[in-house]
């Protein structure tokens, strides 16, 4: 009896992330850490990468704790002016399993299960929660969705996941900073990081690795009826292990569960650890205007199905 294969779908496509700063006058650089390099594994390929940025900077490249690749951009000989403009632009071959099937282990397919002992050093941080007691709210509404769910594994993680989609409210916040779980959960709103945190502390209550990932959102229907939330932006979503499957991703905001959709370009214990770019100037806070940001991820060909 021969085994289907699965519907793999694959797409080229192209990120573009600027970011501009502006001031009210020449002002000078410090040091600027970029997070925009993707993470290649067998489900995406990067094919070009470029960072510039102007005034020009010196490039060299470092790997954070979690192996993240971040652009280190030095501005030291750059002349002083009145605006920052930074520009990553990138190909991937992004491969995703239209419906896929995760091998999780038998010992971990029932609730509550306990990871191997020898995966527990790894794991710790990102089981710990990083909420204490305000956030009882948080510990009360996932175990409610513990209960609704049963002891399936699988069903707790993929309810929480569509609860927090269909039940709150997508909200674009350019101001930086993250939304504790428990004003989430209280305001029934917020953006697409704050649904991440919400979904990572929920989990964690309930003893589960996760940790937060950031990157980019490819929607085909941007900017048309039945478009998914967090585009022309940077994107966050969750990362949750499994023993046997490994690291699986979840997007609250818009419901996916390990979608081609997801370019993902660092993944962190917290939302601090994996910011896309980050960096200083050498004025008076006064000088500074603002900062705007535009990405852009656009299909280069059409979708190819095998």
């Amino acid at each position: 009896m021969s085994v289907p294969k699965p519907s793999v779908s694959t797409d080229l496509l192209q990120v573009t992330h600027v970011t501009r700063y502006r001031y009210s006058k020449p002002v000078t650089f410090g040091r600027h850490r970029a997070m925009f390099r993707p993470h290649e594994s067998n489900d995406m390929r990067l094919t070009s990468f470029e960072v510039s940025a102007n005034p020009a900077a010196a490039q060299h490249w470092v790997h954070d704790v979690f192996s993240n690749s971040k652009t280190i951009l030095d501005f030291s000989s750059a002349p002083p002016s009145d605006t920052l403009e930074i520009t990553c632009t990138f190909n991937v071959v992004r491969s995703s399993v239209e419906v896929p099937v995760f091998p999780i282990a038998i010992s971990a397919q029932r609730y509550p299960f306990d990871y191997p002992k020898e995966q527990i050093p790894d794991l710790i941080a990102l089981i710990r929660p990083e909420y204490d007691h305000p956030e009882a709210a948080v510990n009360e509404w996932a175990n409610a969705l513990r209960r609704q769910a049963g002891d399936d594994t699988w069903s707790i993680l993929t309810t929480i996941n569509s609860t927090i989609h269909e039940t709150h409210v997508y909200k674009r916040r350019e101001e930086p900073g993250i939304q504790k779980p428990r004003q989430t959960l209280e305001l029934g709103e917020g953006s697409c990081r704050d649904f991440a945190i919400l979904m990572i502390e929920a989990v964690r209550q309930l003893g589960f690795a996760a940790r937060f990932v950031t990157g980019y959102l490819y929607d085909p229907l941007t900017d048309q009826p039945g478009g998914m939330q967090g585009s022309g932006a940077t994107h966050a979503w969750v990362q949750v292990f499994l023993p046997g499957a490994g690291w699986i991703e979840f997007d609250p905001t818009n419901g996916l569960i390990a979608s081609g959709n997801l370019i993902r370009t660092g993944v962190a214990r917290t939302p601090s650890q994996a910011v896309p770019l980050d960096g200083s100037f050498h004025g008076d806070m006064n000088d500074f205007l603002g900062m705007e940001v535009d990405v852009n991820v656009t299909a280069l060909a059409p979708t190819l199905k095998s």
